[in-house]
């Protein structure tokens, strides 16, 4: 019998006498695509850096191809032929995309002609791979998260892997780019590659994994074959009990128009001629496929690139914002996507996060007053229901949905009148993504006028009251509550004419 590809048994790890790892076992074979699911926290991520050698286990043992290793380092575990996509892209943006796609792949002295042409052949193979219609000479700075990480995704199929991967691979895709993925997936299981496959979308998981291992607290709790299970018998598994969905959204009293545009535009963010009506207590959902103008019309509305056509009125008034700190003093907050590098600071405190965007309601004649920051942080932690061990805990400590609440919390300090939320639960587990859902429409109870953009279109039809979809930087068709449907919403993304007269 052939022995799986990789092998984990009964690995455990802790961090400052805190268990990560209790005893997981876990493997792969040849040829198969073994789901690992769990809550953050679970402790995924860790099970990841001891396969792929980035940490050594404090006990167990690591088999590959049927021969044992202590540990792996990431330089042993690459040359075993082991590769990780990460879910957040580790590329270097001051670099080509062939460049990056070539690092670690060219051979020879150290002193050696760059063969420039066959380096870009090479990329656009790579890229067509992953269905990615990029520019191999475009700086990686220039591309937008979910192209990052397509890149990611070719720079590891290009090392020839044996055993990949895939740390939430789709989370910042839209539904045609998953199927994409996904039937990139199915050819490298043909092909005999071992995949290993971590994501919170579980319908992703239900329609691609052979076996699904899931993790609570640390543990395997069980491994089993994919065939028969439900959603719903996954989520009991990971939270180890029955998870409720909440019930349908009660209706809201809208007030006065907060935001509107009229033909806004912004050459150097590509959007164009962008008319919207944004009213308090209103969930406004903004959809689109990824390039078609979603985050760059938030980062214009924000001021990060600014306007140079149309007209932005807020409260009525016309408002001219040129940068962030006009776009604050005009009552807008924005929650970008990327939250690792734009959302929280990873190495500061929860504190100090949550006041950084307004240091004037902690200071006194210059100073931060140490005592009100960790009041107003206590504040937040208890309202948005972060799990912290304290307000002076670094971010970086916190999961994914709980980085997300601290970023929320920011901007809600600033107290605005409208909110911009980018993605706002990508890459967070099932029950932090209800919670941030729960959070999201109380602010809108309250009178918040919200702007919810994501990739999940299945996420904007649940929240929003209405949907604008976006083509080409600009609005491509709005769709009120009633009518919005995943159909509805994809044919205006991609521009058809297979919408039904009363759904548009």
């Amino acid at each position: 019998m052939t022995p799986p590809i990789l092998a984990v048994n009964s690995i455990s790890k802790s961090f400052a006498g805190v268990h990560a790892l209790k005893g997981v076992s876990f493997d792969v074979s040849a040829g198969e695509v073994h789901a690992l699911v769990g809550e953050n926290g679970a402790g995924k991520s860790t099970l990841i850096k001891v396969m792929s050698g980035a940490e050594s286990p404090d006990q167990g043992t690591l088999m590959v191809r049927g021969q044992p290793h202590a540990a792996l380092d990431p330089f042993a575990a690459r040359s075993l032929g082991i590769a990780v996509v990460h879910q957040q892209p580790a590329l270097f943006p001051d670099l080509g995309v062939a460049e990056n796609l070539s690092l670690g792949a060219d051979a020879g002295r150290v002193w050696r002609r760059v063969h420039w042409r066959a380096r870009r052949e090479k990329a656009l193979e790579l890229l067509a791979r992953v269905g990615a219609s990029i520019d191999p000479d475009r700086l990686v700075e220039s591309l937008t998260m979910p192209e990052q990480q397509l890149v990611e995704i070719a720079r590891a199929l290009g090392a020839d892997a044996e055993l990949l991967i895939l740390d939430e691979p789709t989370a910042a895709l839209t539904a045609p780019e998953v199927e994409a993925l996904l039937d990139v997936v199915r050819r490298l299981r043909t092909q005999g590659t071992g995949i290993v496959y971590i994501s919170h979308r579980l319908d992703e998981v239900l329609a691609i994994a052979d076996r699904v291992t899931v993790l609570r607290d640390g543990r395997t709790v069980t491994t089993v074959p994919i065939g028969g299970l439900t959603r719903a018998e996954i989520v009991q598994l990971m939270v180890g009990h029955e998870l409720h969905e909440p019930g349908p959204r009660r209706s809201r009293p809208i007030g006065d128009v907060a935001l509107e545009t009229r033909g806004l535009g912004s050459r150097g963010a590509g959007v164009r001629n962008v008319s919207l009506v944004l009213r308090r207590g209103e969930i406004l959902g903004l959809a689109g496929l990824v390039g078609s103008g979603r985050t760059q019309l938030a980062e214009t509305l924000f001021g990060i690139t600014a306007a140079d056509g149309g007209e932005m009125l807020i409260g009525g008034r016309s408002v001219r914002i040129r940068s962030p700190r006009d776009a604050m003093l005009a009552g807008l907050a924005y929650v970008p996507e990327d939250r690792r590098r734009h959302g929280v600071v990873l190495e500061m405190s929860i504190a100090a996060n949550n006041t950084l965007a307004n240091l004037a309601a902690v200071s006194r004649r210059g100073l931060i007053d140490r005592r009100a920051e960790r009041a107003t942080a206590a504040r937040y932690i208890e309202m948005l229901h972060i799990k912290a061990d304290a307000p002076g805990a670094d971010a970086g400590t916190l999961s994914g949905g709980n980085q997300q609440k601290v970023a929320v919390a920011r901007w809600l300090e600033t107290r605005p009148s409208i909110l911009i939320l980018d993605e706002p639960t990508q890459g967070v587990d099932v029950r932090s993504k209800g919670e941030i859902h729960r959070i999201i429409q109380e602010l809108a109870d309250d009178g918040l006028a919200i702007v919810v953009i994501s990739s999940d279109v299945h996420e904007v039809l649940t929240l929003s009251d209405r949907v604008l979809v976006m083509r080409d930087g600009t609005i491509a068709g709005e769709l009120p509550r009633e009518r919005a449907t995943q159909h509805a919403v994809l044919a205006l993304a991609l521009g058809t004419e297979h919408v039904p007269a009363e759904q548009r």
